[in-house]
């Protein structure tokens, strides 16, 4: 449609014409007139002149062409003259002309342009409402700029603007795809407090986030109520959730919900098909997963880019590469362009098979298109690469990266900084970090973090951004916000994991100390993680003290440990000789276990202050099997404890209750019970552990049986010595290595001629290793 068409078509949707100053009949006649000149422009400004104050210019369709009209002829700079002159002209210029301008920027992608706008609209005494608000919150969450978000936001309410439906939409969406679900439940919350009744979009956004977090049950009840409020859920509402049940490998529900979908009226679509195939895949169902992708064909429906890239991807996780690349070909044959995930799906199966040049070669094979490769693609390269120890190909494909423009992501700089630490390059892996860090804009970094109002952290940079805001610097903000992005690559906690975890390694404590404390003032979390590998690294520099202070911290913040940081804990904790704190570390963890019972846990630790050891492992069994939380680790870490301690016999009930219920200890267990027993004299039990070694297919150290060995010989016991002997080698054990020091003199029955050093008893006890 032409530019004078489009012009004359709002005049004819329009029902009536009110100016806000009166321009006397014979001009309102000659407008369509005027619309007719060869000079549209001009034709344009006489609308806008008169038609601003329009009743139906603010119809959908009217401003729909009026935005064509601004985009096709790249009339913005007419527009604002146009405004400009209305404006000393004292006509009153509708909110709608501004969102109409936005509107037009954004289809242009010019973010910056639609920023400008919305924070000129002062200029021209008119204040956003809901719809301009609305525009500009949407385009700055796509950019997902969610600091400058809040702050349009907070700018909205404290404006006396209230926000509808559409705006929460708007919000949820963003939160939950850049995973900010806490936020966006608190957004959907505060819904329900301004009576706002969600639509079915909000449901659906907020179903997703459930979903991504794998509250499953949580977004089933949803649904429920989703319906029964009389909002029915789309075929997007059940993909949603579909998607969700079958990620979790939950099949039971997703196969009821198809159903349940069918009974509403809607077939099984492409998406619905993809989650199922997928979800299958994940959980190596590789026939079923093939069975619904040709009961899909059989329904008429095409696999697309998506569904091809799950199977792709499938295959090459399972290391079947050859068959993804078959799908390839095959996708190319009906038409369908691979992108970049199908390329990466295979280069990333390539690498974790070991065919490192391979997948080199395929990422230089694709480098011919312009799409390819992404950043993802370099990703994928380096971290095989890392993984392998050749962190200087890696390296150099990472300045290739740079060279070529393509920006290295947060995952990027992960991989090389954790394969530069993983070699002992700590000096280079925290260049790496500070280049990470600052980017390609040292002297922003440097000018945000000095002065008064510096940033140091997510919080200063959100009272910067609000400041800005309130002052109407909205395009400021703006501003500040993509060069902070462009500038450099920001560090997130695990990040700073790999970092403190390099130099706890490296034995440099101090540093790893002050990296703790540096991701605090920058406004991130420390995990379980970073808590636990410094009360490690705290205790391997014998800060014993330091470690417990930190695992006390660790709760003061609601950081709730996990198993892996009780069981570093409890583990030094022996080394240490305090098994007593070690049990009593293990009881309260058991206390924070859903539906543990207080007076339980205080019964078992009576027992064992008490030095009734079998009641309190025979009571810790009963609650971890109770509660379904067995796990090995921390009663092997208490046998192993016990004997270091040297309280043996405490050791050996644990080992006795342990092999009555059929649970396998492990071998340094065995080992180290073995090497207690023969001390104290009683080489009968020692024997017994050893035997029980054997059976369970335990290959024990070579020490472990010499010891054994030796101070059976040396307490008269050799024809015990050779049966162990003889059983050592009916299990496959290498005789020769193991009796190295057992001579033939000390086993004269042992005549096959496989001792090959002689010498004394005396040599042999000097000499064994234990």
């Amino acid at each position: 449609m032409s530019t004078l068409s489009r012009l004359r078509k709002i005049f004819d949707i329009s029902s009536r014409f009110r100016a806000s100053v009166s321009l006397g009949d014979a001009m309102e006649n000659r407008i369509p007139d005027l619309i007719s000149v060869k000079d549209p422009q001009l034709g344009m400004r006489i609308f806008l002149s008169a038609a601003m104050n329009m009743d139906s210019f603010r119809g959908r369709e009217s401003r729909r062409l009026l935005v064509e009209m601004l985009v096709d002829n790249n009339w913005f700079e007419l527009y604002w003259e146009t405004l400009e002159q209305l404006k000393n002209r004292k006509i009153l210029v509708l909110p709608e002309a501004f969102t109409d301008l936005m509107l037009g920027y954004e289809k242009l992608g010019r973010i910056e342009k639609v920023v400008e706008t919305f924070g000129r609209m002062s200029q021209f005494d008119r204040s956003p409402d809901v719809v301009a608000y609305n525009c500009v919150i949407r385009v700055l969450s796509k950019k997902e700029l969610f600091l400058l978000v809040l702050a349009v936001y907070n700018h909205m309410l404290k404006s006396n603007c209230c926000p509808d439906v559409y705006t929460f939409g708007i919000l949820l969406d963003g939160f939950c795809k850049s995973g900010r679900f806490k936020e966006a439940l608190e957004t959907f919350d505060e819904m329900a407090e301004r009576n706002i009744e969600p639509n079915k979009i909000t449901y659906t956004i907020i179903l997703y986030g459930l979903c991504q977090q794998k509250k499953l049950d949580e977004a089933y009840r949803l649904f429920n109520i989703m319906k029964e409020k009389g909002c029915a859920p789309d075929l997007i509402s059940y993909d949603v959730l579909l998607n969700g049940f079958c990620k979790l490998g939950r099949f039971h529900e997703a196969f009821a919900l198809l159903q349940l979908l069918e009974r509403d009226g809607y077939g099984i679509g492409i998406h619905g098909y993809s989650s199922v195939i997928h979800g299958l895949f994940r959980i190596r169902r590789y026939n079923e997963a093939y069975s619904w992708y040709a009961k899909m064909f059989k329904e008429g429906i095409m696999a697309d880019v998506v569904l091809y890239t799950i199977l792709i991807r499938g295959l090459s996780e399972e290391g079947r590469v050859g068959e993804a690349v078959k799908l390839l070909d095959e996708m190319s044959q009906r038409g369908l362009v691979p992108d970049a995930c199908c390329y990466n799906a295979i280069i990333k199966g390539l690498c974790d098979i070991g065919l490192l040049d391979r997948a080199r070669s395929l990422q230089l094979e694709i480098s011919e298109h312009d799409q390819f490769p992404n950043a993802r693609t370099y990703t994928i390269l380096i971290c095989g690469m890392c993984r392998t120890g050749l962190v200087g190909k890696a390296h150099q494909i990472f300045n290739e990266m740079e060279k070529l423009k393509c920006l290295p992501t947060v995952v990027t700089f992960n991989a090389l900084i954790d394969g530069l630490c993983k070699t002992g390059k700590l000096e280079e892996a925290q260049l790496m970090f500070y280049k990470m860090e600052i980017g390609r804009n040292p002297s922003l970094f440097l000018r945000l973090t000095q002065g008064i109002d510096r940033v140091v952290d997510v919080d200063s940079l959100q009272r910067k951004v609000e400041q800005m805001c309130q002052k109407g610097q909205f395009l400021k903000a703006y501003k500040l916000l993509v060069q902070l992005a462009d500038s450099g690559v920001v560090p997130n906690i695990y990040t700073y994991n790999i970092l403190i975890n390099g130099f706890c390694k490296a034995g440099n404590i101090n540093g790893a100390l002050m990296l703790f404390k540096d991701l605090q003032l920058k406004g991130l979390s420390p995990d379980s993680f970073t808590y636990g590998t410094l009360i490690d690294g705290l205790y391997r520099a014998d800060r014993e003290e330091d470690g417990l202070k930190m695992f006390g911290y660790m709760s003061k913040q609601g950081c709730e440990p996990s198993l892996s940081v009780y069981k570093a804990l409890m583990t030094w904790l022996c080394r240490k000789r305090n098994v007593s704190l070690a049990f009593n570390l293990w009881l309260e963890y058991l206390k924070n276990l859903f539906g543990c019972n207080d007076d339980a846990i205080n019964a078992l630790e009576e027992y064992f202050n008490k030095g009734e050891m079998e009641k309190a492992i025979r009571g810790l069994l009963e609650l971890d099997f109770k509660f379904g939380n067995f796990t090995l680790a921390p009663y092997t870490i208490l046998l192993i404890g016990l004997c270091q301690q040297k309280r043996v016999h405490e050791a050996l009930i644990v080992f006795n209750v342990l092999d009555e219920y059929n649970i396998n200890i492990n071998p340094p267990s065995c080992s180290h019970l073995i090497k207690g027993l023969c001390l104290k004299g009683e080489l009968d039990e020692a024997v017994y552990v050893f035997l029980y070694a054997l059976d369970k297919g335990f290959m024990l150290l070579p020490k472990t049986c010499k010891f054994l060995l030796r101070h059976l010989l040396s307490q008269d016991k050799t024809a015990v010595a050779l049966d162990l002997v003889g059983r050592m080698k009916s299990f496959g054990f290498d005789v020769d290595r193991y009796l190295r020091y057992i001579t033939k003199s000390l086993l004269p029955d042992y005549s096959e001629g496989q001792a090959t050093e002689v010498g004394s008893f005396n040599s042999l006890n000097n000499s064994a290793a234990v």
